[in-house]
């Protein structure tokens, strides 16, 4: 799902909400689930009839029959079709047949009602987490379930011990509860104006949605970059 972002040339990456740290070339951590984690898991969220995405490193892998999933609710929205099926071109999300058991980190569910989670908690809460990430305007909740062995924060301690720096010299940018950790853990959070309310009252700063070039404002905000229409008189002992 990186793969177009990973074009532009970063120096490290954290990705899978923390199960793979990458610096440059190299894996400073990597955490896939357990075969009978996965089994388990898989088998469950379907029984309770659950959308999955499974999250691999190379690829992600999603259930196929979104309109069947949409149909037991007596709901089938053109424009919540289109905007599934754009999202997997985007983001190249395979389908659930082409899986052949490569090493998985995390899922992405979509789901009904809660209720629907009481069996797979039962059956998972030891090993993962379920956070849950909000409703859409369809009233399809979604929801990730991340493994206990780590999440964004431990991600960023991995990155920053490896490049030398303290933690306090971090910044973190997130917008959803599964950011929650790395928002706790960087020594400046942000969180985009869209942003879930939890993570909008714990993060240090607010900057603008992605669609409003928050990432951008944000890093003016803290320094990290200059602004592009500054002149150099205008930039000196700026930053």
């Amino acid at each position: 799902m990186l793969s177009p972002l990973l074009r532009i040339g970063f120096d490290g990456v954290i990705a899978c909400s923390g199960g793979i740290v990458m610096r440059g070339d190299r894996v400073i951590y990597d955490c896939p689930m357990t075969d009978v984690q996965k089994t388990t898991a898989m088998e469950v969220f379907e029984k309770s009839g659950v959308f999955r995405t499974l999250e691999c490193r190379e690829n992600s892998f999603s259930d196929e029959d979104y309109v069947g999933f949409l149909k037991r609710t007596r709901l089938e929205d053109r424009d919540l079709l289109e905007e599934r099926e754009e999202l997997v071109r985007a983001l190249n999300i395979r389908p659930m047949s082409e899986y052949r058991n490569q090493p998985a980190y995390k899922m992405v569910l979509l789901f009904h009602s809660m209720e629907q989670l009481e069996e797979p908690k039962r059956w998972l809460e030891k090993d993962f987490e379920l956070v849950i990430q909000g409703m859409n305007r369809a009233g399809i909740i979604n929801g990730e379930l991340l493994n206990r062995c780590f999440d964004k924060g431990t991600g960023v301690r991995f990155l920053c011990e490896s490049v030398g720096i303290s933690c306090e010299d971090s910044v973190g940018f997130g917008d959803s509860n599964n950011d929650r950790e790395m928002l706790e853990t960087v020594g400046l959070s942000f969180c985009m104006a869209d942003g879930s309310p939890e993570m909008r009252s714990l993060a240090d700063r607010i900057c603008p949605s992605v669609e409003e070039d928050g990432l951008y404002r944000g890093f003016l905000d803290a320094g990290l970059i200059q602004d592009k229409n500054c002149t150099n008189q205008d930039r000196t002992g700026e930053l």
